[in-house]
């Protein structure tokens, strides 16, 4: 493998994050920040509890989910997508480096700004309501897999893009409604028995889930069952990168 390759790949990505700070830490969570004012105030005084759980609490583990599919979908998408736009993808094609190196550096650079960015969301919650995690290392684990699958995710659909405008259509009209239906902002248990089992056909119910089970030890789904689907859903996007690549595409506008 060429290391040297992954690594200037990957410190590009991660500088153009500094470079724009504003627009890639910034907003997002300000952002958040609003849904903790806006939820945590205004609903949580009418919603006490949930199953022991404060509301404001409750929703934590969902806003971070949220924050953390949207921006690595939305990182991965725009990052391979934007050298294909400007021609200077053609400049990583003649240089001595693989597909597989080519992911590594662009999806981890991707996953490792969603996750940043996760980590300074629930270090900003804390302002807002008193938080505890039961599982630190699983909790972090479910941010690395869910960060590392939408990455993969976005960089498909960075790939397939053919304009700025393809880029948003997933993130902001399936991503975002299934993240909102997916128990981000409450338990699929207080749905009638009908709409509970239309939820389970949500994937992002499976991630909020588990992610949640890590914080308070409760959660809508089996634990197991969350950890499976995570790593099925990782398991699919790894194979559709390796179909695409393997079919002849070309990373080419």
């Amino acid at each position: 493998m060429n290391l040297l390759a992954v690594r200037a790949i990957y410190a590009y990505e991660m500088h153009r994050t500094w470079r724009t700070l504003w627009q890639s830490v910034v907003a997002p969570v300000v952002s958040t920040s609003l849904y903790f004012v806006v939820f945590g105030a205004a609903i949580g005084t009418r919603i006490s509890e949930i199953d022991g759980i404060s509301y404001g609490a409750f929703i934590v583990p969902g806003l971070i989910m949220l924050s953390l599919l949207t921006q690595s979908i939305t990182n991965a998408a725009f990052g391979i997508y934007f050298p294909k736009f400007v021609g200077t993808i053609y400049e990583v094609m003649s240089a001595p480096v693989s597909y597989f190196e080519i992911v590594i550096g662009f999806v981890g650079a991707a996953a490792t700004k969603s996750m940043i960015l996760g980590l300074i969301i629930l270090a900003t919650s804390t302002l807002f309501v008193p938080l505890r995690i039961e599982h630190p290392v699983w909790m972090l684990a479910f941010m690395i897999m869910t960060a590392f699958t939408f990455s993969l995710f976005g960089f498909i659909i960075g790939i397939l893009s053919g304009s700025f405008e393809q880029l948003q259509i997933v993130p902001l009209l399936i991503v975002t409604p299934l993240t909102f239906l997916g128990g981000s902002f409450y338990s699929i248990n207080m749905l009638p028995p009908f709409w509970q089992q239309v939820s389970l056909a949500n994937p992002v119910v499976y991630l909020v889930s588990g992610f949640r089970w890590s914080f308070y030890e409760h959660s809508d789904v089996d634990i197991g069952v969350s950890l499976a689907m995570t790593l099925v859903f990782l398991a699919i996007c790894l194979g559709l990168v390796a179909w695409i690549f393997r079919t002849g595409y070309r990373l080419k506008t």
